[in-house]
């Protein structure tokens, strides 16, 4: 199977990068944001790297940028997002002044030591980063994978820029997230579509396909509860909205919504509680020296005369 068999995903790369745009900071979404890129920072303590340049994939206002500094002090970090006013909140964030102010706090502690440049923000799509060929160690990714519309291509360009033994490692909402209000939708007879999210043993088969060695893919289902629907819905929303273009056009009037909040609040459980699910979907693969495409075996330059790289 080959890249050209998998088609693009229902997503408008274009909507997506303008709701995020309209959503500022990105605190309100944080509750699960920061919470999941904790759990991939457990994760990642288990792995033997040492890497010296790491790439932010998707990295929204840079907040993962603290535990990756801690985790590797010397690494320089590169962040790259297609949302220029996220990045611009980012570049304010981490200014070589208010850096250096916040790594004299432990914010951004050194373990005694500095990262060899100060962190970079380039506005770029994930699969056309703009980044050399393997140019560096670690791409890190954190629930922003399924907003691409091309993740095979994304995965692609993860193997180009990584140095061979490099590590992908990613985060990103599975099938059964938001299922809830899904079901409601359709209670409702509101149709609209929604947004599509690839399985986890999908991406399994993606990585191995890209020339990804030694996948490891797992996923977790989170459940959250709520009194209040209109809480239930304003977290749907800090998450990102709805970037499918075969979505409900035009904007949702007073009668969408409370058909929808009626919708939910017949979902109410024994303790009266309203639930969400999170399905998160985690992987990480080491990018292989060599790639198999139309029958020919390709060699990576810089792999000639390497031993076997680092693993879990």
């Amino acid at each position: 199977m080959t890249e050209s068999t998998h088609p693009a995903l229902s997503i408008d790369s274009a909507h997506v990068a303008a709701q995020f745009a309209r959503r500022g900071s990105l605190n309100d979404a944080q509750f699960l944001y920061s919470e999941i890129s904790q759990r991939m920072l457990e994760r990642l303590a288990y792995i033997k790297l040492n890497p010296t340049e790491i790439l932010d994939a998707g990295c929204g206002t840079g907040t993962a940028l603290p535990g990756l500094s801690a985790r590797f002090p010397q690494a320089a970090y590169t962040g790259l997002d297609t949302c220029g006013p996220l990045l611009a909140l980012a570049r304010a964030q981490y200014a070589p002044a208010n850096r250096m102010q916040r790594w004299l706090r432990g914010v951004l502690p050194g373990r005694g030591a500095t990262p060899s440049r100060a962190p970079e923000f380039r506005q770029a799509d994930m699969a056309s980063t703009g980044l050399s060929p393997e140019s560096l160690e670690l791409v890190w990714s954190n629930m922003a994978l399924h907003w691409h519309p091309e993740p095979h291509a994304v995965l692609a360009e993860w193997r180009r820029i990584l140095r061979v033994d490099g590590l992908a490692m990613f985060s990103c909402l599975g099938p059964a997230t938001l299922r809830e209000v899904r079901s409601a939708l359709d209670q409702a007879g509101l149709r609209t579509a929604t947004l599509p999210f690839v399985d986890m043993h999908d991406f399994g088969d993606l990585l191995i396909e890209n020339g990804f060695a030694d996948p490891v893919m797992d996923q977790e289902t989170l459940t959250l509860t709520y009194k209040d629907a209109s809480r239930l819905l304003a977290d749907v929303r800090a998450l990102g909205g709805n970037a499918n273009p075969e979505r409900r056009r035009g904007l949702a009037g007073r009668g969408f919504r409370q058909r929808l909040i009626e919708a939910l609040e017949s979902q109410r459980d024994d303790e009266g509680m309203l639930k969400l699910t999170i399905e998160v979907a985690y992987g990480h693969a080491w990018r292989g020296a060599t790639r198999r495409r139309a029958g020919e075996t390709h060699v990576s330059v810089s792999a000639i005369g390497r031993g076997p790289g680092p693993r879990v």
